[in-house]
């Protein structure tokens, strides 16, 4: 596992193609080869380098086009990955439950 760690992290970094990019590139893959567990690691990443709905949308367009038919298919898992992964982003963060009162904690 550590020889695909430094792999990952060498492919990972910034050159040429920005992490964002390299991300996208990623959620592409994820779909063209159907990998469900890919794919949700992928957009994630996406999504924490700042990639809009709009850049992941066209990433799948693109893994559509490569894929063809199957890759519709899974191009909806991406999208929905990325819309759980979104919600919990613009939620904001606070160790107190506002609505249950002064000192109660989230769980």
């Amino acid at each position: 596992m550590k020889a695909f760690a430094n792999i990952a992290q060498s492919a990972l970094a910034s050159k040429a193609l920005d992490r964002k990019t390299k991300e996208l590139i990623a959620v592409a893959i994820s779909v063209a080869i159907r990998c469900d567990d890919c794919i949700g690691f992928h957009v994630k990443a996406a999504l924490e380098q700042g990639a809009s709905q709009e850049e992941v949308t066209e990433a799948l367009a693109m893994a559509i086009y490569m894929g063809a038919g199957p890759s519709v298919m899974y191009a909806t898992h991406a999208l929905d990955a990325y819309a759980q992964f979104a919600s919990r982003v613009a939620k904001p963060k606070s160790d107190v439950d506002v609505a249950g009162g002064a000192g109660e904690r989230r769980v």
